[in-house]
């Protein structure tokens, strides 16, 4: 009886083309060990690296896009909210008929101080809350708070409302400077997976070119602010259409319209005084069903939920562990110091008037131009559709920052405020008469216009920081600082919202000049060559003796540690004005006597070992 072949080869055996295979190698024993475990005959190094520095560039272009919709959910849902939240709680009808003498004004004054007020402390600890969480963490655990804050709408009282805001109003710059300081993190991680084989010729010490990452800079931060602008307690662009959608879908349907709400007020404009003066303390038909108001919470806390997930994710981190270490090594007490010391930088002394009116243009536009302007004209059921022009105005324009691929980085900021300038000049001059809607197309004008010149000024400033201080041990502190001085002016026009319209557009007028006169000033002062002073990073000092710091080639250090005059951290030479410590005298010990110092690792413990000395 002839032997039926086995099914499967047995290992080690000749197969029935003799003792080689179709590729020639011999097979069993005799077999060599290089041909069976070495590099696949048709391996393409240099392709196989080619394709993973692309896979690499399409997950920071992913990072990009979901910041940008993660911010632009957290803020369409939050602003979306607080808006309809005051305009029912502003008739009093609603607040008799559903909580009585709970005493709602009361409690939104609060909870509207408490969102203001609270960021003015935020310079004392954002800095170390960025640092302690990281990036990608500080970014969703604020994103979490606002998510919090949408939560207590379920159950409206004091002690709901008011610590939520409180803990927003705690949230509101660490998510402002994360999510710029990722912006900023992502374009110089585009530029090394662009430029890899370049970082391969340098040294691993040896920084790229200043100035390399711009281009990457402007394309990220024009789709960054086409999604998100991130500012309070109104934020413009594609956030502030969907913003909108609550009021457009829902509450215009309950809304008196401009002949009942409009009835007692006599001017507007730039003769009017305060916000809406005389209107009507009656603004809704019919009162919203409790159903339908949770319907609507339960949708906004939805999109709210996925904003985080999206954050959660797929945004990737902005370091690597290791300098997320490094970063958090420099001592709590300078990461503390550090944003005040900046101060000594004339860059940023310039820039902060810019900082001032970046935040308060935009509440302008939402109190002033909408409010002001709009509403008190014609009628409260128009404003969504204000908004949403300024809105979308904004987001258009916002790859009018690329303009700075080709023009000088002036342009963008001084177009912007020129813009602004002959508006405001315009608005000075303009009192639109109550409950006539034939000017209606002057505010839908206005309101795009304005946007266009928050988008230049938005997007001109985040990049003109990402050149100025692209040094990532300084980033952080650089937009805290930014972000906020924008919470200090959001919280001077909160104080003077009973102000006149003209002051109140005196005020902006001047802080425009003067921001656009200092910006000018320092770019003046950079081509002359002024040397800015900033203050020397600490070098990190890192506590755990581990294997990452027992080499003397270390290649987990940062940029600047290796960068001879970098002073550690200090970010570009002699030319920033830091000083580098000098080396200790004598002789160097070599790896082997550094190895002879060391403790003995876990596997020499476990063999009973004290280590080299005993080899």
């Amino acid at each position: 009886m002839e032997a039926v072949p086995p099914l499967y080869r047995v290992a080690g055996t000749a197969g029935p083309q003799g003792d080689e295979d179709r590729l020639g190698v011999p097979d069993g024993p005799g077999a060599p060990l290089d041909e069976l475990v070495g590099a696949y005959p048709n391996y393409n190094e240099e392709e196989e690296e080619r394709r993973y520095y692309r896979r690499k560039r399409l997950g920071v272009l992913k990072n990009v896009l979901a910041a940008s919709a993660g911010g632009t959910l957290t803020y369409g849902v939050y602003l979306g909210l607080l808006q309809m939240q005051l305009i029912l709680h502003y008739d009093e009808t609603y607040r008799e008929v559903k909580y009585g003498n709970m005493g709602l004004p009361d409690i939104d004054s609060k909870m509207l101080m408490g969102i203001n007020v609270t960021p003015i402390a935020a310079l004392l600890y954002t800095p170390v809350l960025i640092r302690f969480f990281g990036t990608k963490w500080m970014m969703f655990l604020a994103v979490g708070i606002y998510a919090l804050f949408v939560s207590t709408n379920y159950w409206e009282r004091y002690y709901t409302l008011v610590p939520s805001a409180v803990a927003l109003g705690m949230a509101i710059v660490p998510l402002w400077a994360s999510m710029g300081n990722y912006i900023t993190r992502m374009a110089q991680k585009y530029y090394e997976y662009s430029h890899y084989k370049e970082r391969d010729e340098q040294s691993p010490q040896q920084r790229p070119p200043r100035g390399s990452h711009a281009p990457y800079l402007l394309v990220f931060q024009a789709i960054f602010y086409s999604f998100f602008h991130p500012k309070l307690p109104s934020c413009p662009q594609l956030s502030f259409a969907c913003a909108q959608l609550p009021m457009i879908y829902f509450l215009n349907h309950y809304l008196y319209d401009l002949n009942h709400t409009l009835y007692n007020v006599q001017s507007c404009g730039t003769n009017s005084q305060g916000i809406l003066i005389g209107f009507n303390k009656t603004v809704l038909r019919t009162l919203p069903r409790s159903r339908n108001l949770i319907v609507v919470e339960s949708v906004l806390m939805a999109v709210a939920f996925l904003a985080m997930l999206l954050v959660l994710g797929l945004c990737g981190a902005a370091y690597r562990p290791t300098e997320e270490i490094d970063l958090r090594s420099v001592g709590w007490g300078n990461i503390f110091q550090l944003p005040f010391k900046h101060v000594r930088d004339f860059r940023l002394r310039h820039l902060v008037p810019f900082f001032i009116y970046s935040g308060f243009e935009v509440l302008f536009a939402c109190t002033g131009l909408a409010l002001g302007y709009g509403v008190c004209s014609v009628g409260l059921e128009r404003l969504a559709y204000i908004l949403v022009a300024y809105s979308l105005g904004a987001s258009a324009s916002s790859v009018l920052g690329l303009l700075g691929l080709w023009l000088p980085r002036t342009v963008p900021l001084v177009a912007g405020a020129g813009l602004h300038l002959l508006l405001t000049l315009g608005l000075f001059f303009w009192a639109p008469a109550p409950r006539v809607l034939q000017h209606i197309w002057i505010l839908y004008v206005a309101a795009v216009l304005w946007g266009v010149g928050s988008a230049l000024n938005k997007t001109g400033l985040s990049t003109l920081l990402g050149i100025l201080y692209e040094d990532k041990e300084r980033q952080d502190f650089i937009f805290t600082i930014y972000h906020w001085w924008q919470a200090v002016a959001i919280f001077t026009v909160y104080l003077g919202s009973s102000l006149p319209m003209k002051a109140k557009l005196v005020v902006l007028l001047l802080t425009l000049v003067a921001a656009a006169a200092s910006y000018l000033w320092m770019e003046q002062k950079l081509q002359r060559g002024v040397v800015p002073r900033q203050p020397r990073i600490p070098r990190p000092q890192h506590k755990v003796r581990g294997y990452r710091y027992l080499e003397e080639d270390n290649s987990d250090e940062s940029d600047a540690e290796g960068e001879h005059g970098g002073g550690g951290g200090g970010g570009g030479g002699p030319a920033d004005g830091v000083e580098e410590e000098a080396p200790p005298a004598g002789p160097r010990p070599g790896p082997e006597a550094a190895g002879l110092c060391r403790r003995p690792c876990p596997y020499e413990q476990a063999l009973g070992g004290d280590g080299p000395e005993e080899q």
